[in-house]
């Protein structure tokens, strides 16, 4: 699509062509804490990056049908920040996503974590994570998603962010929204993608996943996945990558760690592996300065 240049929000031209539901929003607040479905929560393993030296919290992002709130972290001084929308896993914006636009924050970003389901409802609800699928991120469909990234990428432009210089990254469903988003946004300068899924059925939400748009990426990709998570064809992935006449696509990368499981990033999580996750981290940090991020 042709990203506009906006002085101030044009939501209805920002929203992908795929019609979905411009409902208003349910959700108005982010929470605290952790989901329901994620216990048991490993509180000893967790890390928690503080916020001196940072501007930090909540914002009510302007999108389709209302206010949508995000977690926001920036440097406290200076201005002109590049930009890193962070996409949460299935659990809604929790603390471990608040913490990582922290960690980023500290190394000069602005990071934006929107509440991407709050038109459905409140993810901090649901004991059950199967519920938490079928009741509520299977009715958010992705040119929602899409629209509502791009209307942060709007707040972020006006302020302090530097637009020109924007990265993404998420985790499980978010690592599936951070190819697509590369693929929606002309913008993107850069993606990591942690463990998230590449094919899937096509439907009116989810018409298409990544490996249908693997030959169409805007800025390239670093995908992070666990050997032990089972059921993700990244030869596949890796194939459509290698063989797109796409710069972006050809130059982005897939690296397993063979011993790690799904979310090894997830340091609240049984599934957390540190040395996977630093590495992990190293290596997202690097991809974005790499790419102008």
């Amino acid at each position: 699509m042709t990203q506009k240049t906006l002085t101030s929000p044009d939501f209805d031209s920002l929203v992908p062509a795929v019609p979905f539901s411009r409902r208003s929003f349910i959700v108005t607040a982010l929470g605290a804490g952790f989901a329901l479905s994620v216990q048991p929560v490993m509180a000893q393993t967790a890390i928690s990056t503080d916020s001196n030296g940072l501007t930090a919290g909540e914002i009510k992002v302007p999108a389709v049908g209302g206010e949508m709130p995000a977690y926001r972290a920036q440097p406290a001084a200076g201005n002109n920040f590049p930009v890193i929308l962070v996409v949460q896993e299935i659990f809604g914006v929790h603390e471990h996503i608040k913490d990582v636009c922290r960690r980023l924050a500290k190394q000069g970003y602005l990071a934006i974590a929107p509440e991407l389901y709050a038109r459905q409802g409140d993810p901090r609800a649901y004991t059950n994570a199967q519920e938490l699928m079928s009741n509520l991120v299977s009715k958010v469909a992705d040119a929602q998603v899409m629209g509502d990234l791009d209307a942060c990428v709007a707040w972020a432009k006006g302020n302090g962010g530097d637009v020109a210089r924007l990265g993404i990254t998420g985790f499980c469903w978010g690592g599936r929204i951070t190819w697509l988003y590369a693929a929606h946004n002309p913008q993107v300068k850069a993606g990591v993608a942690w463990y998230g899924r590449i094919v899937g059925t096509a439907s009116e939400m989810t018409p298409k996943h990544p490996i249908d748009i693997a030959g169409k990426l805007n800025g390239p990709v670093l995908g992070l996945y666990g050997g032990q998570d089972q059921g993700i064809p990244l030869d596949s992935m890796r194939k459509a990558l290698a063989e797109s006449g796409n710069a972006a696509s050809k130059a982005s990368t897939i690296i397993v760690y063979d011993k790690a499981p799904h979310a090894f990033h997830a340091d609240y999580r049984p599934s957390y592996r540190k040395e996977e996750a630093e590495d992990g981290w190293k290596r997202l940090l690097a991809w974005f300065r790499q790419n102008g991020v």
